[in-house]
């Protein structure tokens, strides 16, 4: 089995050394190439080369944006002519992930264990037996993602997170308790909503305040806790959507301390949620922040969503 190991050597739980026993350890199993990213798309470029070279196995070692770029390099590749027959998701090489990140929720969705080491252990095991299944993704517009978007509030978090961070600050959950609070009183427009949620044959939402779309639950984690807007999204099903009608104080209280609880189900005159979306748009009459599996890709006016079935095979 020919394999490729995308390397994110800026990963945040993993150093030189634990690099060197992945490849050993995978290099036991299969006939392994070693490729690091140098830029941000990278990871993209280097997974669809993979794909058009044939090989049978993409393993990523990095956090979910190096996932996020890899998936959608193997997604947009022209496989080899050998790989002809079965389904799409057969036509492309498998997908292996090693957790190397701060928050890995991609891998954890999977069933991975948080660390990368026992990630590994499992991925090789899941080799050894021939183990995989097909998953489902998301697409927005021209881009898949994996596990979750949003679209508003939690979008314009996560850029004010990634500034921090480059400006040295740790990612950590109480930074993101802080730039929500920050950009909730200080940033957002909450008192005048301007998002639309259009759906084929469907009267239009409108007056929404922020969007979070699932492919699978949970949407996140803080810390060893889920955090789960919509807790049946699943990678077999179509894509969930959880929606606030209003920023009001009082409401968006009441909406998150119902996430953070043990058994979430966000409820209220204020909250929209749908389940197995096989397609819908979301349109604002000002920018809203976008993000796609918690990497930020500037402001949007347009979203156009999609689920796209059984499109790939990963090793879990």
């Amino acid at each position: 089995m020919r394999a490729v190991l995308v390397v994110n050597p800026k990963a945040t739980t993993t150093s030189e050394r634990s690099r060197d026993v992945l490849v050993r350890a995978l290099r036991s199993q299969v006939d392994l190439s070693v490729r690091y990213t140098r830029r941000r798309g990278h990871a993209t470029d280097l997974a669809r080369e993979a794909a058009q070279e044939g090989v049978d196995l993409v393993v990523t070692l990095g956090g979910d944006g190096t996932v996020n770029e890899v998936v959608n390099g193997l997604m947009t590749a022209d496989p080899p002519t050998i790989r002809t027959g079965g389904s799409p998701a057969e036509r492309l090489p498998a997908l292996a992930t090693v957790p190397g990140g701060s928050t890995n929720v991609f891998a954890r969705a999977l069933g991975l264990p948080r660390e990368w080491a026992d990630g590994t252990s499992m991925i090789l095991e899941g080799l050894r037996l021939g183990r995989s299944r097909t998953i489902g993704l998301g697409r927005a517009d021209d881009r898949y993602f994996t596990f979750c978007a949003g679209f508003g509030l939690d979008a314009a978090v996560i850029n004010r997170v990634e500034q921090a961070r480059r400006r040295g600050r740790v990612s950590s959950p109480s930074l993101y308790f802080r730039s929500t609070l920050s950009h909730y009183f200080l940033g957002s427009h909450r008192r005048h909503p301007a998002i639309s949620l259009e759906r084929p044959g469907e009267p239009a939402e409108g007056e929404l305040g922020t969007v979070i779309i699932q492919n699978t639950a949970p949407w996140t984690y803080l810390g060893d806790r889920e955090v789960n807007p919509n807790p049946e999204a699943s990678f077999d099903l179509g894509l969930d959507v959880m929606a606030l009608r209003q920023l009001r104080v009082a409401s968006t209280t009441r909406t998150v301390t119902q996430l953070l609880s043990r058994h979430p189900d966000p409820r209220g005159k204020q909250v929209l949620r749908l389940h197995d979306l096989d397609e819908f748009t979301l349109v604002s009459a000002r920018p809203q922040a976008f993000q796609l599996d918690g990497d930020y890709l500037g402001e949007r006016h347009k979203v156009r969503f999609t689920s796209v079935s059984g499109a790939l095979r990963v090793i879990c």
